[in-house]
């Protein structure tokens, strides 16, 4: 999916988190896909924090009925540098990209894009009923980063867990594993919980982790995180405790990994390593929109997305905080 804005973050100065605090953000609106824009929540990157693991980007978005609203129309855009991981609720996306993959993104099967040293894409929603899903970025570390673009999909089985049900979609979580490795260790889950019930996973004590709540009302090793927010834990932690606290079903997702100590610079759909390194990615894709042959490939279904100008400061490395 493709970000609708160019901003410069640069690392916040803060004390050090209190491990058994739980931080909640709560999600800002962001218009995204140009005139028939849809709108998503986006809690990830924050004004306090660039990354929770290896992850570096959250938008959530709907339940949207698509007659009313269009849906998603996303053309071709590029990527470098990271992962995207498409997971969805309800609905159906189409997905198109320069390796030649065209793939039916649908609920309960994660589709990851690697972007490494360059890639392109296009999502476009096909069902007329509602969509509904979260879009998860992951940063490439540098060892990584400059490999060929992939993609995988993965049907995610769902377990018995507590008062409620788990699909782990990236990494291992309460002895369940995903086939799809992940480039930097670190985990992705779905959680269920039935009305008044509680989930307590074993966790990675050196990983931090965050719960994004799609539904319901929880409380998080008892403290509380309303719908749409995002609640963050710092390393330290053996276990979390998941309690729903309403009448209703409660939903989520459940992110984290080892903390991610490379500096690096994010701006538009690139991540890179320096400022310079970004605008000659841009210059690369704005040169493919006049046929260029480039990394990115060429896609020619829709109008491709031209790059924002760059902004007219320094680009700054971000870390983890």
């Amino acid at each position: 999916m493709s970000r609708w804005d160019s901003e410069t973050w640069a690392p916040a100065t803060t004390e050090a988190p209190d491990p058994t605090a739980l931080e909640v953000t709560t999600a800002r609106d962001v218009p995204l896909g140009g005139l028939r824009a849809m709108t998503v929540r986006r809690t990830l990157p924050n004004r306090s924090r660039t990354t929770i693991g290896p992850w570096c980007f959250i938008d959530h978005y709907g339940p949207d009925d698509v007659a009313d609203t269009g849906g998603m129309s996303v053309p071709p855009h590029p990527h470098t540098g990271l992962q995207t991981v498409s997971w969805l609720f309800d609905g159906e996306v189409q997905h198109r990209d320069s390796t030649g993959v065209e793939a039916t993104v649908a609920p309960g099967s994660i589709n990851l894009m690697n972007a490494g040293a360059g890639i392109s894409h296009s999502e476009v929603s096909t069902s007329t009923g509602l969509l509904h899903g979260v879009q998860l970025w992951l940063v490439l570390p540098d060892s990584s980063r400059h490999e060929p673009a992939f993609f995988a999909a993965e049907q995610i089985d769902k377990h018995q867990q507590g008062d409620g049900h788990l699909q782990v979609f990236l990494g291992s979580l309460q002895g369940i594993s995903s086939s799809i490795p992940p480039a930097w260790p670190g985990v992705g889950a779905e959680f269920s919980l039935r009305p008044k019930g509680t989930m307590t996973l074993s966790v990675e004590n050196e990983y931090e982790h965050a719960v994004l709540l799609d539904a319901g009302a929880l409380t998080i090793n008892g403290e509380a995180l309303n719908q749409h927010e995002l609640g963050y834990l710092a390393p330290g932690h053996h276990q979390i405790e998941l309690s729903n606290t309403t009448d209703l079903p409660a939903r989520g997702l459940l992110l984290g990994g080892q903390p991610f100590e490379e500096e690096f610079v994010m701006w538009w759909n690139f991540i890179g390593r320096s400022h310079e390194e970004i605008e000659e990615f841009r210059n690369q894709w704005q040169a493919s929109l006049s046929g260029e042959r480039g990394p990115f490939g060429n896609l020619t279904h829709m109008s491709p997305l031209p790059a924002p100008e760059m902004p007219g400061v320094r680009l700054k490395a971000r870390n983890r905080r």
